[in-house]
């Protein structure tokens, strides 16, 4: 899967504010992402949070939109 610093995902599963939008921050082996709806930050691993992405829009189409 290639995700990328500056992509947004679009998860299957909720964070506890609501929002189910991230901004990845780091990618690697495991990925810093940022709530979008509250601002969090928090680490997970890559393979964990593979199975709950939904859609990755890249910064490119964001940006050209």
């Amino acid at each position: 899967m290639d995700i990328r610093v500056g992509d947004l995902l679009l998860m299957k599963k909720q964070h506890p504010c609501g929002s189910k939008e991230m901004t990845v921050l780091r990618s690697g082996m495991d990925f810093r992402l940022r709530c979008v709806g509250c601002g969090r930050e928090f680490m997970i691993p890559r393979h964990k949070i593979e199975k709950y992405i939904k859609q990755a829009t890249h910064r490119e189409e964001t940006a050209g939109s």
